[in-house]
């Protein structure tokens, strides 16, 4: 833990709190039937289980984290406990808080909590900032301009610049407020050393174009690539 972050442990429960909201915070904000009818399911993209909530004057979002694929069928909010620090919400919650504190567009983290299920499983949520506002990209994918593909694509290159690896870079998890792109969802994300492979870049932007081609079609896809790749060869402090 970093001097700078508040710790709540009761009753099997450890969260996380960024200094900014350290006065505010309890552990039934993460609770999505503490919050009644402030509580709005998200409806778009995902696996379930992300609620906006209003806590006073604040917008936040709550996520819970969810299994996809085979390994849902076992257990669907349950991961395999190996040690705090490694949890995924509080990985993610310190990237985030890196993140904004670098100025990339992404949201700012509130709080990040993890509770033990047995000896060896626990579950987990996170509370970030809500984007007030702002729309996924794929509700607009077909209404942006060739400047909005280049500008989406310069963003997307300062994050690989940075060595942001973000692992599910999809039309769900691009934001658009106002003109501006910002990207949400960091789980399992990371900051690549130095020294990686360079086709995990690759791996990123393929990803990122069958969501595209699935969300848009293919001849949309195939318009709307190349300004984006136009912008993302651009030198991001061009």
């Amino acid at each position: 833990m970093t001097e700078s972050e508040k710790v709540i442990r009761d009753d099997g429960a450890v969260a996380l709190v960024h200094p900014d909201y350290r006065e505010r915070v309890k552990l039934d904000w993460f609770s999505a039937s503490y919050w009644g009818k402030s509580a709005r399911q998200v409806s778009s993209g995902g696996r379930g289980g992300a609620w906006f909530i209003q806590a006073g004057d604040l917008d936040l979002v709550l996520r819970e984290y969810r299994r996809g694929g085979l390994a849902a069928r076992i257990s669907q909010k349950t991961y395999v406990y190996t040690k705090e620090r490694a949890v995924r919400s509080f990985s993610e919650f310190r990237l985030l808080q890196k993140l904004h504190g670098m100025d990339f567009p992404v949201p700012k983290p509130v709080a990040a909590l993890y509770k033990k299920t047995s000896l060896i499983q626990y579950q987990a949520s996170i509370i970030v900032e809500r984007l007030r506002d702002a729309i996924t990209l794929a509700e607009v994918v077909g209404s942006l301009d060739t400047n909005d593909w280049q500008n989406l694509g310069v963003v997307i290159r300062a994050f690989h610049e940075a060595n942001v690896r973000h692992a599910d870079l999809n039309c769900f998890n691009v934001m658009v407020h106002d003109g501006r792109f910002y990207l949400i969802d960091f789980d399992r994300g990371r900051i690549m050393p130095e020294n990686s492979d360079p086709n995990w870049k690759t791996a990123n932007l393929e990803r990122f174009a069958r969501s595209l081609r699935k969300v848009a079609g293919e001849r949309i896809q195939a318009r709307i690539w190349d300004s984006f790749i136009i912008g993302y060869k651009r030198s991001p402090a061009a």
